[in-house]
């Protein structure tokens, strides 16, 4: 990873442009994200992952996807099996804990095997995000439950589950995203609930996976901790609640910088969420001259970033724990149909 910079990029298509090889060449982000603009065929999805780590110059070069099961999939049947959404394994969670901890450690090793089919290496799980009456539905099922305590408990084992199929997982999205008024896709949302009420509930999942390696940010305005400025690009936020209160040392990548929470310049903006201490800017919508305003924000890891960034390539680079996969999809599948 010698060299790369602190930005993950998206492709805008099914394969590589000429423009973008030269472009992510000269400007190398530390990893890629895809969505399902790119994503056609089996053999498509694989040559494009295996262009994008040649790109990357490394095996272990992170290929980033939305997998959550549910609603959230970039990969659909038939190139991946579908799942139930994550509060499903909630619902069994509550009525039988052990097997709702076993489906949700089944659903994370399973989600791993089938982006692995496609070289794919880092999946942005467990959400971990704890839902409130009349926050907006944007997480909804995403949740694990409604609970911290088994929003963390399912979420830990969904993330063991990927790292034990060679799968990096990033928790998202810290310090929470459950009480949003709005979907940051489309607006800013802004929370005004009480510091010391945040820090029981929202944080608390985050606390208890804080050594989990990587995180996104919540693109979301609390007003009682900085009034002016949305988690991503806060300092106060970051430092005082992310790394300090919550004790999370992982790497931290913002949310798709190119979401409408945010507003202003990309190079701006981008900057300003590495100086409040965001390891890596994330940008999604493959828009070319949007990723050379992030990419000229962003500059080569060093320090803190960088060894973050350096362990989580090296779970990357860890062999899939040896496990019967039809077994346990099977074993997944019963557990599972007692929910309905």
């Amino acid at each position: 990873m010698t060299g790369s910079k602190a930005w993950i990029a998206a492709p805008a298509g099914l394969t590589l442009s000429g423009e973008e090889r030269r472009f992510f060449a000269d400007e190398r982000p530390w990893g890629f994200i895809l969505f399902a603009r790119n994503i056609e065929t089996r053999a498509q999805v694989a040559d494009l992952v295996g262009a994008l780590k040649e790109v990357g110059g490394r095996d272990t070069t992170p290929i980033f996807i939305d997998q959550e099961g549910g609603r959230i999939n970039r990969l659909k049947p038939p190139l991946a099996p579908s799942y139930p959404p994550p509060a499903a394994i909630g619902r069994l969670f509550v009525r039988d804990p052990k097997a709702g901890e076993r489906a949700a450690w089944l659903q994370g090793r399973l989600l791993a095997e089938d982006v692995m089919a496609y070289g794919i290496n880092a999946d942005c799980v467990p959400c971990l995000d704890v839902p409130v009456p009349g926050a907006h539905s944007v997480i909804g099922d995403r949740a694990y439950g409604l609970t911290p305590d088994s929003v963390a408990t399912l979420g830990r084992a969904v993330a063991d589950g990927a790292m034990a199929g060679g799968v990096l997982p990033v928790m998202k999205h810290v310090p929470g995203h459950g009480r949003g008024n709005a979907d940051s896709h489309l607006e800013l949302p802004r929370v005004a609930t009480p510091r010391t009420e945040l820090a029981r509930s929202d944080f608390a999942p985050f606390r208890a996976l804080h050594t989990l390696p990587a995180a996104m940010t919540a693109h979301i305005l609390y007003t009682d901790i900085d009034p002016a400025h949305p988690a991503t690009l806060s300092p106060i936020v970051i430092e005082s609640v992310i790394r300090d209160e919550i004790g999370f040392d992982g790497l931290l990548m913002t949310d798709d910088m190119s979401m409408k929470a945010l507003s202003g310049d990309l190079y701006d903006l981008s900057a300003a969420a590495l100086m409040a201490g965001c390891d890596v800017a994330l940008h999604c919508n493959g828009d070319m001259d949007e990723m050379r305003r992030v990419a000229a924000a962003a500059q080569p890891l060093s320090g803190d970033a960088k060894r973050r960034a350096e362990a989580c390539e090296a779970i990357i680079a860890r062999r899939p724990e040896a496990g019967a996969i039809e077994a346990f999809r099977s074993e997944y599948e019963t557990l599972m149909a007692s929910v309905g």
